[in-house]
């Protein structure tokens, strides 16, 4: 006998938590409620370089396109951070550029497509004749949104999904099926989170980013730090040079000052999967400079860092490097003048990286020397 929609529901939740996902919930197959602003958004330029997105449009506002007769989403949440403040030694000998906290371990894709399929197979047991498909970072949908619908949270003002007891330190995953499950919301236990619920008048995130990127529920990318390191693979325009912190590799500061992201009793004994546990927080920034194709291969083994290229790296470490000028020593800030000059004027370095020190000695000149 085939297992009831509410059953069906309930044993695929209790295999997602034995994987090790921290939430999980299902959703409707249906067409997304912000189709008109993720077109409105692609039509002002926001998305900069990430053409995919404007090229699979439709998929990513409507999931059914992935699997013809879908029903229904499964959606995870796998806890990466229990929101803990940073330990990166800013006292440290040398100028050190931060790794936003998802890319310290593992590459996660790898760790939630794994459990993902491991997910779809018990679904096709569960519904036999059905057919899975999983997403998560790996299309254009709309997953906070589809996250929400499945009631695992709220999407905050910085735009990221936001449990109300244990922040926004999560990565996402998603199965659609064409089988018929139960949608959480038909629970008689449910308890949807309203829009804007969770922020209220809280503008901790816009105020805090400083490269002005957010507004309230959409981010700029083209002013993301994130992006800009990450997405963006040319030169990184000038103004944003001495802006940017200690950020070598995306960025956490909208997270960072979240009140509901702010560790708290519940959310340290809820703690974060260990899959995701760190290997590395940080690089030394003037090290990054001399780094060889070498240097790079054996870093991002495994991690998600290999989205950077070895252009990118030196690019970003000198755009941490004017930051990190606002607060040097003099010698020290004399130091890496010095050493950004010197790539400046090398022949032999890749274009983007002899832009980036350029900007940065146009971003914090030596000072004039006084009078006779």
């Amino acid at each position: 006998m085939a297992m009831d929609r509410a059953a069906l529901r309930e044993t695929i939740e209790v295999r997602a938590r034995e994987l090790g996902f921290a939430l999980v919930g299902v959703a409707r197959a249906a067409p997304a409620s912000r189709a008109a602003e993720l077109r409105r958004w692609l039509a002002d330029g926001k998305h900069g370089e990430m053409q995919w997105i404007a090229e699979r449009v439709e998929q990513a506002v409507d999931v059914r396109t992935m699997l013809k007769g879908a029903r229904s989403v499964v959606c995870v949440a796998d806890r990466y951070h229990d929101g803990r403040p940073d330990r990166v030694d800013a006292d440290a000998a040398r100028p050190r550029g931060r790794i936003a906290r998802y890319a310290r371990g593992k590459d996660y894709h790898d760790l939630i497509r794994d459990r993902l399929r491991r997910l779809g197979r018990t679904i096709r047991e569960l519904s036999p004749g059905c057919e899975t498909r999983l997403t998560g970072d790996m299309h254009p949908i709309l997953e906070r949104e589809q996250a929400a619908r499945a009631l695992l949270g709220a999407i905050g003002k910085h735009t990221l999904m936001i449990h109300p007891a244990r922040g926004s330190w999560f990565l996402l995953g998603e199965i659609v099926t064409d089988a018929d499950i139960a949608a959480s919301d038909e629970s008689p236990r449910a308890r949807a989170i309203p829009e804007g619920d969770l922020c209220g008048g809280c503008t901790r995130c816009i105020d805090a980013c400083p490269t002005e990127a957010i507004t309230p529920y959409s981010v700029d990318a083209r002013r993301c730090i994130a992006y800009l390191t990450i997405e963006h693979r040319g030169e990184i325009p000038a103004e944003f040079f001495g802006k940017t912190a200690d950020w070598w590799f995306g960025c956490d500061i909208c997270q960072e000052v979240c009140p509901h992201s702010q560790p708290t009793r519940a959310s340290r004994r809820a703690g974060a999967n260990p899959a995701h546990a760190p290997r590395l927080d940080s690089v030394d920034l003037l090290e990054v400079l001399g780094w060889t194709e070498e240097d790079r291969a054996r870093l991002v083994v495994s991690s998600a860092l290999k989205r950077a290229t070895l252009a990118m790296m030196k690019r970003n470490a000198l755009l941490a490097l004017s930051a990190a000028l606002r607060h040097a020593p003099a010698a020290e800030a004399a130091a890496i003048r010095a050493r950004a000059a010197a790539i400046a004027a090398d022949p032999a370095e890749d274009a983007m990286v002899r832009a980036a020190a350029a900007a940065l000695c146009e971003s914090a000149p030596l000072p004039l020397k006084p009078q006779a």
